[in-house]
């Protein structure tokens, strides 16, 4: 079963989009979601991308900052890799967050989706290495390429097994603007984490 995004992109068997955590700081797999359905994410209308690419619009997210972690960051622009995949950022010794550009920019109705590494192999910390200290209330700010800047609150954070990740409450359609940010968490193993560390935050002002 297809289940069609209100956003322009669909979410086949809704099947759960994780974030990758091997060592070297792997890429976003396509994994099981609660039904044991898999699926990849797709553009409405049969092809892959192109028609959420342009109902996301002009409008994009330059960089976000969340003060009470210290997090400053330009934001990439992430897609799907070809294998159906989201893409996430490069491992570099000066690491940045992703916004998945077939998720709607912050401050548009629906939830807005960051990626960024827990860690970057040998190069230590990632971006979001403390993701996992933010607490309800605190502020996430997202400015966007037209000089605007939404603020978010975050609302809550969960670390999830990559075999229960959240599909439906992370990528499904949302009446207001939300923000959700993920990386890598739970324990570390040769092959690297166990779970994911998911915000959820949603729009005060902006």
């Amino acid at each position: 079963m297809t289940v069609l995004s209100r956003r322009g992109f669909a979410v086949a068997g809704l099947g759960a989009l994780l974030v990758g955590c091997g060592s070297g700081g792997e890429g976003v797999r396509v994994s099981s979601d609660d039904d044991g359905s898999v699926g990849t994410v797709q553009a409405a209308g049969g092809g892959e991308t192109s028609g959420a690419a342009k109902r996301v619009g002009p409008v994009i997210p330059v960089d976000l900052r969340i003060p009470s972690i210290g997090v400053d960051t330009p934001l990439l622009s992430l897609g799907l890799a070809g294998d159906g995949t989201v893409e996430v950022p490069p491992v570099t010794a000066h690491n940045r967050a992703g916004w998945y550009r077939y998720s709607p920019a912050p401050g548009r109705t629906g939830p807005s989706v960051v990626l960024g590494h827990l860690t970057v192999g040998d190069y230590g910390p990632g971006v979001f290495h403390r993701l996992p200290e933010l607490r309800r209330g605190d502020e996430i700010t997202a400015r966007l390429s037209d000089g605007g800047a939404p603020v978010f609150r975050v609302t809550s954070v969960r670390t999830v097994p990559k075999s229960a990740f959240p599909t439906r409450e992370v990528y499904g359609d949302t009446a207001r603007p939300e923000l959700r940010l993920i990386t890598c968490g739970g324990t570390r193993t040769g092959d690297g984490y166990s779970a994911n560390v998911i915000v959820f935050a949603e729009l005060e002002r902006g």
